[in-house]
């Protein structure tokens, strides 16, 4: 097992990493101040992971309310997260009763979400179960719901009290899952950790694989990356935005197909395919860089060709991202392989023409 802590003083919490977590209650007891908890996951995950998790509890004596969601983007709004109040209600949890997200990205933000406003927030456990969500979705805070006019408009920052990544998990993903999360991957290596990105380069055939160590390696180097920053920017003042390379353009993507359409990491994937090919036109990133992004990602599985939504309602969509300021869209984009930056510095035509498919392309 390794283990990243997240240092936010006070409130620092541990990432677990390692296979057979699943059944390690003792990591989890101490982070429960009541030995009543809250599991939310989804029909998927339950049928394979909800007995063998809540067994391991029981053992411990901890009482289970069990909370399954139906599976998918789609669900990730008001309806699903009042079915999640309506369980907690009827079952009698209190405000120390923890609340536990067994699942990926779209159970950890309604988990999250409901764990910051229930009660006004009691605690919560993050067991991420696909390989997006242990890279990335289930650290740092960030919990939310969808809108039909944009993805995660709505939800809080809430910190986790520990985060349990079982990475023998990752054995039963779709291949399609597992590809969505190499682009979080990926994404570590282009914003901020050129040598990661190169081992990636070397060993995406492993990870494509489920090689045991590759797979350990690759989510504890993104941890540790995202660790950092959240560590440095807990509320996206600043540093942290540089995690959402490719992020406004995939959530448009996402929010325009329709949610659950594409999955998220796909999104991303031609989302930061786009801003390199804007970055390129910029004079930032050369052609042979944008060419070699694009051939880590096809061999991860994911789409570097985003689809046509048509440049007015892309940039409808991308207008309601979050980084946007005083009316002005900020988008991260690269400096050079390895190291990001946020800018609302750039030629509206460039981005046009970069959305309508006129920019040099891979």
């Amino acid at each position: 097992m390794r283990t990243v802590t997240v240092g936010l003083g006070a409130r620092a919490y541990p990432i677990h990493i390692g296979e057979g977590l699943l059944a390690r209650a003792d990591l989890i007891l101490p982070h429960l101040p009541q030995r009543k908890v809250s599991v939310i996951t989804n029909s998927t995950v339950a049928a394979l992971y909800l007995d063998k998790f809540s067994a391991a509890l029981r053992g411990a004596g901890v009482e289970i309310v069990p909370v399954v969601l139906p599976d998918g983007e789609e669900h990730k709004n008001w309806q699903t997260l009042n079915a999640i109040f309506d369980a907690l209600l009827s079952n009698r949890c209190e405000r120390k009763s923890a609340i536990i997200a067994l699942g990926g990205g779209v159970v950890g933000d309604l988990a999250g979400f409901a764990a910051a406003s229930y009660q006004r927030g009691v605690p919560f456990i993050q067991v991420p179960t696909t390989l997006l969500a242990q890279v990335d979705s289930s650290v740092g805070g960030k919990t939310a719901i969808n809108h039909p006019l944009g993805k995660n408009m709505i939800g809080a920052f809430y910190q986790p009290r520990m985060v349990l990544a079982d990475t023998a998990m990752l054995d039963t993903l779709p291949a399609r899952e597992l590809s969505a999360g190499l682009a979080e991957v990926i994404k570590y290596g282009l914003i901020m950790d050129l040598p990661f990105l190169g081992w990636l380069e070397a060993n995406i055939g492993k990870l494509n694989e489920r090689d045991p160590a590759a797979l350990a390696y690759a989510v504890t180097r993104s941890c540790e990356n995202k660790a950092a920053v959240v560590a440095a920017d807990e509320r996206e003042t600043g540093e942290r935005a540089l995690l959402n390379l490719g992020h406004t353009f995939g959530h448009a993507i996402e929010t325009g197909l329709g949610f659950g359409t594409w999955l998220h990491g796909e999104a991303v994937a031609a989302g930061t395919m786009l801003a390199a090919r804007l970055s390129e036109r910029m004079g930032l990133l050369t052609h042979a860089e944008v060419r070699r992004m694009a051939d880590l990602f096809v061999r991860a599985g994911l789409p570097v060709e985003a689809p046509s939504l048509g440049q007015d309602r892309y940039l409808e969509l991308m207008g309601h991202d979050k980084k946007v300021e005083n009316g002005k869209l900020r988008l991260v984009l690269l400096q050079s392989l390895g190291k990001a930056y946020m800018t609302s510095d750039f030629d509206l035509r460039d981005l046009r023409e970069v959305l309508a498919g006129t920019a040099a392309h891979v």
